[in-house]
């Protein structure tokens, strides 16, 4: 009996233990400002894929001349995508459709981007999406940027 009441204080300590540390390194991601809820679809096909697969939720962070984007469900403190300013290339924007629906936040809006030749789609609320895109036009003189 006392061994079962140990094991299970310890797996309730341990989901405690998880649960804060996610919580910390959502803070310590934030912390520096500039951040915002951003779903991402890697490598996507020129078809708008409505089955909802292949989203992952994240936030994003500016850093610079390069929005860095996390995973939230992941104990990693790096980044797992760097985007560069300079390599985006913004292609078009349109509204979730069939399951994205239910895969994405309710508010999403998706801009499909192309970041050294890897056709990528951002989902983020139409406020972020409003920020992301003077944030690309606000590149330094001499910076090509395509915010079409």
């Amino acid at each position: 009996m006392f061994l079962a009441l140990l094991l299970g204080g310890l797996v309730v300590a341990l989901v405690v233990i998880g649960l804060f540390v996610f919580g910390l390194r959502r803070r310590l991601i934030q912390r520096a400002g500039g951040t915002f809820d951003c779903s991402l679809r890697w490598n996507v096909s020129e078809e708008p894929d409505p089955s909802g697969k292949g989203w992952v939720y994240g936030v994003a962070r500016y850093s610079g001349d390069q929005v860095s984007w996390f995973r939230v469900f992941s104990y990693a403190p790096r980044p797992r995508r760097i985007l560069e300013r300079s390599a985006i290339e913004v292609l078009e924007r349109r509204m979730p459709e069939g399951e994205e629906e239910l895969a994405l936040l309710s508010d999403a809006v998706i801009q499909g981007c192309l970041h050294r030749g890897t056709r990528l789609e951002l989902a983020m609320s139409e406020d972020a999406l409003t920020g992301f895109l003077a944030w690309l036009e606000a590149a330094p003189p001499g910076q090509r940027v395509n915010v079409a």
